[in-house]
């Protein structure tokens, strides 16, 4: 672990992630909004991702829609990697109060981490429109086309938040008090231009901020810490 990081994290008893793509790209799962994402998209739909991914698109296209969605959002060989192991360590020693994650591809949990507030949703819950009755991942890659419940055959729709679609209430509050409470804010991998869920930043008052990122970050003439690096590769530990 970065030596300087080491010292912060010594230092603190509440500290908080604040995660986006860059976590789940060194476990090799494309960032759906980088250049290549959004080129590939418009080659082989003629939509960019943000349009096939919206609430609208899935009502109207739901064949497209989950052509995409299976094609480029679910990845089950994915496994967590060192950032993801390194968090769940410290939430066991006590030191990290929650994850606060913009990824939807549950690999936080995979590592052992409990608290974490998912914002965008996951892909491993998915229910049916109709009844409501859960499936899992699994269930929705291996449907041919549009999944149908088996138990009433409705459309089984993916818990995750579209363009279009609110946050869950009960998952910004829980996001939103961890950050408050929080004595060091930790944000790595994202460039923090999602909103509403970069926002959630600005409820920080503690003593220190971290940006680990490959990029810079609105975030960084605030931080007292800034490593532009892998975060796996930084939060070993």
């Amino acid at each position: 672990m970065d030596k300087r990081l080491k010292e912060i994290i010594d230092d603190s008893n509440s500290i908080v992630f604040f995660g986006g793509a860059g976590v789940s790209t060194e476990s090799n799962i494309p960032d759906f909004r980088s250049e290549t994402g959004l080129y590939n998209a418009v080659q082989q739909y003629g939509q960019p991702p943000e349009t096939m991914l919206s609430h609208t698109f899935f009502m109207n296209n739901m064949e497209t829609f989950f052509d995409y969605y299976k094609n480029n959002l679910i990845y089950l060989d994915a496994k967590p990697n060192k950032a993801h192991y390194a968090l769940a360590k410290l939430e066991e020693e006590g030191k990290l109060l929650a994850v606060v994650t913009q990824n939807i591809d549950g690999l936080h949990q995979k590592a052992g981490s409990k608290k974490v507030y998912e914002l965008h949703g996951s892909v491993a819950r998915n229910y049916c429109m109709k009844c409501g009755t859960f499936h899992d991942v699994e269930y929705v890659v291996n449907s041919e086309g549009v999944p149908r419940c088996k138990k009433c055959g409705g459309v089984v729709k993916p818990d995750v938040v579209l363009y279009e679609e609110s946050l869950d209430s009960d998952c910004i509050e829980g996001a939103v008090n961890a950050i408050a409470k929080a004595d060091t804010l930790i944000i790595g991998g994202t460039s923090l231009a999602v909103y509403p869920a970069a926002g959630f930043i600005n409820y920080f008052r503690g003593k220190h901020l971290v940006v680990i990122n490959k990029t810079a970050t609105m975030q960084d003439k605030n931080a007292d810490l800034v490593i532009y690096d892998s975060i796996g590769k930084v939060m070993e530990y």
